[in-house]
């Protein structure tokens, strides 16, 4: 493991220097990126396909597949990551707004509505 500071935006400052050592931003595309990223969620995907429930939730207890399941889920993180930058938008930005009109959608069960809601 390295040193480096593990927060988000220097995450994405990292993934940005290392396309741009190697000139790929003409690549990195928002078709592309949003292609990469379907790719590598498929590939994470693929590591569960013809697990059982019980089977999927035990999938961290063996080490080689968690490691597959480690290296997938940094794929697809930077590649949201990667994509979140071309397209200037603010992943934990998008993350909270959603969250909030998630919980305005489906209240919980009995709880008396937020302020501002409407009642039933």
């Amino acid at each position: 493991m390295t040193d480096h500071p593990r927060d988000l935006p220097a995450l994405r400052r990292r993934l940005a220097e290392f396309a741009a050592a190697r000139d790929w931003q003409p690549y990195h595309t928002p078709k592309n990126l949003a292609a990469a990223l379907s790719v590598e969620a498929s590939e994470l995907l693929e590591i569960f396909q013809w697990l059982t429930p019980e089977q999927s939730a035990r999938v961290m207890s063996d080490p080689d597949t968690a490691h597959r399941v480690r290296d997938e889920v940094a794929d697809v993180l930077a590649y949201l990551l990667q994509f979140c930058e071309v397209l200037g938008v603010d992943p934990l930005a998008a993350l909270e707004a959603k969250i909030e009109r998630n919980e305005s959608r489906f209240p919980v069960p009995g709880a008396p509505p937020a302020a501002g809601e409407p009642e039933g």
